[in-house]
């Protein structure tokens, strides 16, 4: 069995050597084997050419001629991917790559087709924005309203998918909106999705954090508009 880890990188030199190393150190169990797919935003800060430089063990780096967005690379990826489950990890060290083993130990014991690492869950949240915290509260709140599920973090980055699951849900995200589009087309699917506990390490706009509050309006249009089914209609822009 194969696992697909998917990497999305802009502007990322100072963490994702680290991130790539975090990766490789993994150990999935018996019978598991990793690909590691790196898909570069067009990165200008030097990242683009510390993964030119570096060499990797079952890895594919595929080097974007534009800036994309975060979205719009992962679904590069996925459909570059050959594993049968797939993972996101984001490329700075926010969350931290040890943690991916836990959410493929609940497709093993849980029979899980997707699932979500949550920085919720276990009571201690870490922001260091409280209006992050309180959108991802309300963005959870309204998917869990719309959609009748029960999660607790949807804006998570760390979402563990069955392959062949994720390439059906017709993914059309750009920005930074396929967190809750993937999450939306799951629950319209009718898949159960589980939760586990994980470790979150905020870091700062000064730090290279790029989320902003548009972002969050955008994933609101975002859950409302897959709601609807109008996907196939419009994108958020």
């Amino acid at each position: 069995m194969i696992i697909s880890i998917i990497v999305c990188a802009f502007n990322e030199r100072d963490t994702i050597l680290d991130v790539l190393q975090g990766i490789q150190d993994i150990d999935f169990g018996s019978g598991w084997s990793k690909e590691i797919i790196v898909v570069d935003n067009c990165s200008t800060d030097g990242t683009r050419e510390i993964l030119k430089d570096g060499l990797w063990p079952n890895t594919k780096i595929i080097f974007n001629s534009s800036n994309l967005g975060k979205s719009a690379s992962i679904r590069v990826a996925i459909d570059a991917l050959s594993g049968d489950y797939a993972v996101i990890q984001d490329a700075d060290l926010e969350y931290d790559p040890s943690c991916l083993p836990n959410l493929l130990v609940k497709t093993q014991t849980d029979n899980a087709v997707a699932v979500l690492g949550s920085r919720i869950l276990g009571g201690k949240p870490n922001y260091i924005y409280y209006h992050a915290f309180l959108g991802v509260r309300l963005l959870t709140a309204v998917t869990n309203l719309l959609y009748g599920s029960k999660l607790t973090d949807v804006a998570t980055a760390i979402k563990l998918v069955r392959s062949d699951v994720l390439k059906s849900l017709n993914l059309v995200g750009e920005g930074f909106e396929l967190d809750f589009e993937l999450v939306d087309k799951l629950l319209l699917a009718g898949h159960n999705i589980h939760e586990v506990a994980l470790s979150y390490n905020p870091r700062t706009y000064a730090q290279g954090k790029k989320i902003r509050a548009i972002d969050g309006l955008r994933a609101l249009r975002v859950i409302v508009r897959d709601r609807l089914g109008l996907s196939s209609v419009y994108k958020v822009v």
